[in-house]
């Protein structure tokens, strides 16, 4: 079972126990708003969710897979972050996160975005990692730059989304440039 660490948090695989704080957060019309689910997210689906995550091995080139974000102090899960591998490309990945609205805005998205990328650059040894998110989501917009991925692309109204045309910032980062900043971070 993979878990990966940082100082506030605990990144692991999401568990049947985890359902009811899952559907919660994500029933949160503010934290469903730029996501490619509806609220409510039910129980139910939460359930089938979490089931389905449990059959996927992290890393399998064309599924998503899904991490649990817990603090260590209290217990009990506050969001996720995932990736997935590219099919046509396993030497890259798209990863893509979500915080319940109680805990964002204090670090936590960094922290356990900046712990995937470690973990997708220095145990999967990829070559680039992608994310995209809408344009108007600045939250998710300052986490991705806060942690060094370059913004690639401006896509205007490309996605029908939730009733109305979305715009969406795409962002990169190679391996090279995350082991760079990595230098620079230690030496500053």
């Amino acid at each position: 079972m993979l878990i990966l660490e940082t100082p506030r948090m605990v990144l692991r695989p999401l568990r049947e126990q985890d359902a009811e704080a899952f559907s919660a957060y994500r029933s949160d019309p503010l934290v469903a708003h730029y996501q490619g689910w509806d609220a409510p997210y039910t129980l139910a689906q939460a359930r089938a969710f979490i089931a389905e995550m449990s059959t996927i091995q992290p890393g399998v080139a064309g599924k998503w897979f899904q991490f649990a974000l817990e603090r260590k102090a209290v217990g009990g899960i506050i969001g996720d972050c995932a990736f997935i591998r590219l099919a046509d490309d396993p030497q890259q990945a798209e990863i893509a996160f979500t915080l319940a609205r109680t805990w964002q805005h204090q670090g936590y998205a960094n922290e356990a975005v900046g712990r995937l990328l470690e973990y997708l650059f220095t145990s999967l040894n990829l070559h680039r990692v992608t994310a995209r998110c809408d344009d108007e989501n600045y939250p998710s917009v300052n986490v991705l730059e806060r942690l060094g991925l370059r913004r690639e692309g401006h896509q205007i109204e490309n996605a029908w989304f939730k009733g109305s045309w979305g715009s969406e910032y795409q962002y990169a980062m190679l391996e090279r440039e995350w082991w760079a900043r990595q230098k620079g971070i230690q030496n500053g």
